[in-house]
């Protein structure tokens, strides 16, 4: 059975680490379907080397999105092709449980960060309730799963006694493109306009900063940006962007002079995370600044490829981004280090474990039926 599907919730377009997995699955060999949700706003689908489906729910936030993107997930699934069933984090989860245990299917978990320690989950007990009471009923019901560091692979065994592995969000190889930094120079932000990135500090320390924010991105904080922006008057120099499709992003972000890697603490996923964007600012060859957590540390230590920072107050980024902006010596090595970094931090090489985790999960069921 060298068939896949993969859920998530989201419109697939903006999923870079979605299409370099199926992708990278369907070079070598497998079918793959990835299905996420069809919103009013969702451009046309780019052909891809897989197939692909979005399913439209009237419901677009909250329990009541939840509850009817999973019953139409549910039956979805009840009638496609026998194939692996992939779970991609916890909102998806328990359709996908449901139906490889009624069709006798194989299943894998995808854990892209510890969903329950998200901090607009912990800062509602009621929501982190309901999302701790799945992950305890369906984590353990899958043995097979890879995550995207050590850290979340170790906890998720703590908790559940399964054993995964490690699959991180390293971008593909891209030649650099020629570029020349702007006047004022732009610092960028890409991924999730979120609660518990640090926008509540990074736009007021923009105050204090002789350079332009470009923030690349859409999410459950992006009202709450507009109104930061236009509360500490900064309209002419912090700009919200919205999303942008990944392959003018690489160019988009290329062009930067510094990227912005923050997290609050809240929450042990914003902790122990490693986001897609840390290395996307790498293969860029553009220095962040960063927050000096595990993850990002350990990364760090090797490559020096990021000016950290130990906490997100607003004083703290904007002497951080100053100093980067002004020390030309340290700017120059962390550039030089990207360079560096670059040729190694690369998803050609991560993907092997991939396959290998999938071909493995391939053999094992043969087996069975021997």
């Amino acid at each position: 059975m060298k068939r896949v599907i993969c859920t998530v919730t989201n419109d697939l377009t903006y999923d870079q680490r979605m299409q370099r997995i199926c992708s990278s699955l369907a070079r070598n060999g497998f079918q793959v379907l990835l299905v996420g949700r069809k919103l009013g706003t969702s451009k046309p689908l780019q052909r891809q080397l897989y197939r692909q489906k979005r399913l439209y729910c009237f419901f677009t936030k909250g329990f009541a999105f939840y509850a009817e993107y999973n019953l139409r997930l549910l039956f979805y699934l009840l009638f496609c092709r026998r194939a692996i069933i992939c779970a991609i984090d916890l909102d998806t989860i328990l359709p996908c449980l449901f139906v490889a245990g009624m069709r006798r299917l194989p299943r894998v978990y995808d854990a892209h960060e510890l969903f329950t320690e998200q901090k607009e989950i912990v800062t509602r007990p009621t929501v982190y309730r309901v999302w701790k009471a799945i992950e305890k009923f369906a984590v353990p019901r899958f043995k097979n799963g890879y995550t995207v560091n050590g850290f979340i692979a170790g906890e998720l065994n703590r908790r559940y006694a399964v054993n995964y592995g490690m699959v991180r969000n390293l971008p593909l190889y891209n030649a650099l493109p020629q570029v020349t930094i702007s006047e004022p120079p732009i610092i960028l932000y890409q991924g999730a306009v979120n609660h518990g990135r640090s926008f509540e500090t990074l736009i007021p320390a923009m105050r204090y900063v002789n350079a332009r924010l470009d923030i690349y991105g859409h999410g459950n904080f992006y009202t709450q940006a507009q109104q930061l922006i236009t509360q500490h008057q900064l309209q002419y120099k912090v700009f919200l962007k919205g999303y942008v499709e990944p392959a003018l992003l690489k160019q988009i972000t290329a062009q930067a002079a510094i990227a912005v890697m923050l997290f609050e603490k809240t929450g042990l996923n914003q902790y122990y995370s490693l986001a897609n964007r840390f290395f996307d600012y790498i293969m860029a060859a553009v220095p962040q600044l960063c927050v000096n957590y595990p993850e990002y540390k350990a990364i760090n230590d090797v490559y020096g490829i990021g000016y950290m920072i130990d906490d997100t107050d607003t004083e703290t980024i904007a002497a951080a981004l100053n100093k980067m902006l002004a020390d030309t010596v340290l700017y120059n090595s962390l550039k030089a280090n990207c360079l560096k970094a670059r040729e190694v931090l690369r998803w050609e090489e991560e993907e092997k474990k991939l396959l290998a985790f999938y071909n493995q999960l391939v053999a094992e069921k043969k087996e069975q039926y021997v």
